[in-house]
């Protein structure tokens, strides 16, 4: 199967901003929901946005105001762009559908987004 390609991520400090890209097959983004997800050292992974097909979209609480999810549907694109970065933001982001697949192999790479001083 066609793992999603996540970029975007790197070194920003505090109170800056990041555009992440995922490139993911049409078979999942022309029918299930999409999610930017994120992974902090130690931690679980959990769903910090996502978005209908429709466009429809809803934020976790921490980052509600700050991040914005969006998708191209024509180009197979999710994004996520976040404003006022914080350090408890920093993580390994991942984009999939939802619900996430219980496949590991389903899951991309990542992209590491590190927020510091």
């Amino acid at each position: 199967q066609v793992q999603p390609v996540e970029s975007g991520g790197g070194l920003v400090q505090p109170g800056g901003s990041l555009r992440l890209s995922c490139a993911a097959s049409g078979s999942i983004t022309s029918i299930y929901p999409m999610g930017w997800y994120r992974q902090a050292p130690g931690k679980q992974r959990e769903l910090v946005a996502s978005i209908t097909t429709g466009g429809r979209t809803t934020y976790a609480n921490s980052v509600k105001g700050r991040f914005g999810i969006s998708r191209d549907n024509a180009k197979n694109m999710v994004y996520l762009q976040m404003n006022s970065l914080k350090p408890e933001d920093t993580a390994v982001y991942y984009c999939n559908k939802l619900p996430p697949p219980s496949d590991y192999n389903a899951w991309g790479q990542g992209t590491q987004v590190t927020v510091s001083s």
